[in-house]
């Protein structure tokens, strides 16, 4: 065999080495990151604490919020990072770790988004049955199914991708760790992962994504009997952009990773895409599911209130 040195660590790659626009990049990653962060953060609070949210429905979008708050800290903090220092370098282990958690936020958020889509068929298609059919017992079952089928889907690609050698180049080109970008730097067969990379994310996506889909046709076809035009629009409006962030977030999770590793494209293409499933999701999710909500409006506005008089008191 040629002579070649064992990998221990990892180079990312910046969408720019200008730096000039690696500080515009960190900024924006920055405002991304913290407006994530406080629109969820807001919104998890207010459905904590106004007990009339306590439904099958806002249990779910409280679950989502705090997801999306550890899913976008997975991977925007250290891209900040390497944005704006010299220091590109990333350990074993913590691309191990960073590996193991996107992979494992991005399939409980699948999940999820799949179970909110069936949670709005049942109310909206059998609203007599809801109760039964989505009680609390229920509701916290499907919530650790999804948790525990994150965990061994990611236990198992990870532990699969780091069972590989590395003796290649280090520059993983990509602004986080993540499996595609690792396995055209591996010196080992990489045709069985690929593949079962290419039927988990096939038959796991596609299977969540027309799931999704024809219970959103179910809704539509329920929705248009509705007798106000009110009523149609409102449903709508809800349901249209929620289709519209899954089919981002399915398309370009799916077109990342069952690429084949020996294919070539742009960098920043492979970067760009990247951003569409690891973080605009987290960033839209609570404009569309939550914010855009009369009640939740009023739960954090109601919150907010409570903090106001309680300064205002303090401060008299």
């Amino acid at each position: 065999m040629p002579n070649s040195t064992t990998v221990t660590e990892f180079l990312l790659t910046r969408f720019s080495d200008v730096w000039e626009l690696r500080v515009l990049y960190a900024m924006l990653f920055l405002l991304i990151y913290l407006a994530t962060l406080m629109g969820n953060l807001l919104i998890v609070t207010g459905i904590t604490f106004n007990w009339k949210l306590h439904t099958p429905m806002y249990f779910f979008l409280k679950n989502l919020s705090v997801l999306d708050m550890c899913y976008i800290s997975v991977t925007v903090p250290k891209a900040c990072v390497i944005f704006l220092l010299n220091n590109t370098a990333i350990s074993m282990a913590g691309c191990a770790a960073q590996i193991f958690f996107v992979l494992f936020f991005a399939m409980v958020e699948l999940l999820l988004l799949t179970i909110m889509a069936h949670d709005r068929y049942v109310a909206i298609c059998q609203p007599l049955h809801y109760p039964v059919i989505m009680n609390s017992r229920v509701c916290v079952q499907m919530t650790l199914v999804s948790v525990l089928s994150g965990l061994a889907y990611s236990g198992f690609h990870t532990g699969n991708t780091f069972q590989l050698r590395f003796c290649q180049s280090n520059v993983v080109h990509q602004f986080f760790c993540d499996i595609p970008s690792l396995l055209k730097l591996s010196c080992s067969d990489t045709l069985n992962n690929e593949i079962l990379i290419f039927i988990s994310a096939v038959v796991i996506a596609g299977s969540c994504f027309v799931f999704i889909i024809m219970s959103y046709i179910l809704i539509f076809s329920t929705v248009l009997k509705f007798p106000t035009r009110g009523e149609r629009g409102k449903a709508f409006s809800t349901c249209v952009p929620h289709i519209l962030v899954v089919t981002v977030f399915v398309s370009s999770a799916v077109s990342v990773h069952v690429k084949p590793s020996s294919s070539s494209s742009p960098t920043f293409q492979d970067m760009l895409t990247s951003v569409f499933y690891s973080i605009v999701p987290p960033f839209l999710n609570p404009i569309i599911y939550s914010l855009r909500n009369k009640e939740i409006k009023e739960a954090i506005k109601r919150v907010m209130g409570r903090k106001l008089y309680s300064r205002k008191s303090i401060i008299t």
